[in-house]
C-alpha cells in the first residue's frame, strides 16, 4: 500500500487509503504548495514571454496570441469560449494584437458578415522564435533529469492538465 518513492519524502499512497489518511494529506498540501509556486512562475514567465514578443504586449494576450496561432483563423465568439474569458477582455487583447500587427481580422470565407482573427506572419515569426528559444531553454533545464523522471512528468501532466 503506502510505499515510499525513492528520493522523495512523499509517500507513494493508495487511494483506497481515503482522502484524510495522513500521508495523503500530506502529499495532497505538497502537491498544492507546489501547484501555487508553479502558477506564480508562471505569470511570471508571461510577463517576460510576451515582452519576447513585442515590449508593448499584456501578458494576457500572449496566451491570445498562441491560441490562434494553434487554433487557425478563430472568430472572437469562439476565442471567448476558448479562453473562458468576458467578451470585453477577449476584444481589447484583440484589438491590441491587431494594433501590433501580430494578428488580423479578416472576413470569415463561409460567412460574409462574420470576421475572423488570424495571427500574421509577422505574429507567426515572433512566436515561431520565441517557442524556439523557449524550447532550447527547456531542454538545458531537464538535461539533468533522467529519462524516467521526465517519462513520469510527461504521463502525469496530461491527467493535471484535465482535472484543472
Amino acid at each position: 500500500m503506502g510505499a515510499e518513492s525513492g528520493n522523495d519524502s512523499i509517500a507513494v499512497i493508495d487511494a483506497s487509503e481515503g482522502a484524510e489518511h495522513p500521508r495523503r494529506r500530506v502529499a495532497a498540501e505538497a502537491v498544492e504548495r507546489e501547484l501555487s509556486m508553479l502558477f506564480r512562475r508562471a505569470r511570471r514567465i508571461s510577463l517576460s514571454l510576451a515582452a519576447e514578443i513585442d515590449p508593448a504586449l499584456e501578458p494576457a494576450a500572449y496566451g491570445t496570441l498562441a491560441l490562434i496561432a494553434d487554433a487557425g483563423p478563430l472568430r472572437g465568439t469562439e476565442l471567448v469560449e476558448l479562453l473562458g474569458l468576458d467578451k470585453s477582455t477577449v476584444s481589447r487583447q484583440i484589438a491590441q494584437l491587431v494594433e501590433l500587427e501580430l494578428v488580423a481580422r479578416v472576413a470569415d470565407p463561409t460567412d460574409g458578415r462574420a470576421r475572423l482573427v488570424r495571427i500574421t506572419e509577422v505574429g507567426a515569426d515572433r512566436l515561431r522564435g520565441l517557442r524556439e528559444r523557449r524550447r532550447q531553454r527547456l531542454h538545458e533545464h531537464f538535461s539533468t533529469w533522467s529519462t524516467q523522471d521526465l517519462g513520469e512528468l510527461a504521463r502525469l501532466l496530461p491527467r493535471l492538465n484535465e482535472m484543472l
